[in-house]
């Protein structure tokens, strides 16, 4: 689908902070949100005082993971938010060569981090260790009928929003 198409993501940086991946047991990506940047979300891996996790920041290439709202027609939101679920796709891949079982490898995203945090868990058919959302939702505009493919059954999740957000919905958190 995405053939002859410039993918905005590749060639982004990845910054790492926490245990060196070659010692960690878990990992955790965090997900920044539009307009900021891998070095402002990769502060949030010190607030958890978890020992041998590394923690990866990707860059959005124009600091951004997809051009519209959350809240806006799929269609209007790609080829850019499929291009960022795969980059998501890529770094778990290389995670679990890496010796991390999927079960210690975590999402946690702030604002469209959030979104695409919760849309790559929601797509998955597999459990994760985690998800953590800090202001955000599933994608799609009002009324989108989600068949979320995850079990989350017994799987940790931590959602938190203001419920005055003006881009958020306190409906879509809910």
């Amino acid at each position: 689908m995405t053939d002859n198409l410039t993918d905005v993501h590749a060639g982004q940086p990845l910054l790492y902070s926490g245990a060196a991946l070659e010692q960690a047991s878990a990992a955790m990506i965090l997900l920044h949100g539009r307009g900021a940047s891998a070095e402002s979300i990769l502060d949030l891996g010190e607030e958890f005082p978890l020992q041998n996790t590394t923690f990866l920041a990707p860059q959005a290439g124009l600091n951004r993971w997809y051009p519209q709202s959350f809240l806006a027609p799929l269609q209007e939101n790609q080829p850019d938010l499929d291009l960022a679920l795969g980059r998501i796709t890529r770094l778990v891949t290389d995670l679990i060569s890496s010796g991390i079982r999927l079960d210690r490898i975590w999402l946690a995203g702030f604002s469209q981090g959030a979104c695409l945090a919760s849309e790559y868990m929601s797509r998955s058919s597999v459990r994760y260790g985690g998800l953590l959302v800090f202001s955000g939702g599933l994608i799609g505009p009002p009324g989108t009928q989600w068949n979320p493919h995850s079990d989350f059954a017994g799987m940790p999740v931590f959602i938190g929003c203001s419920d005055r957000d003006p881009h958020i919905p306190l409906q879509r958190v809910q």
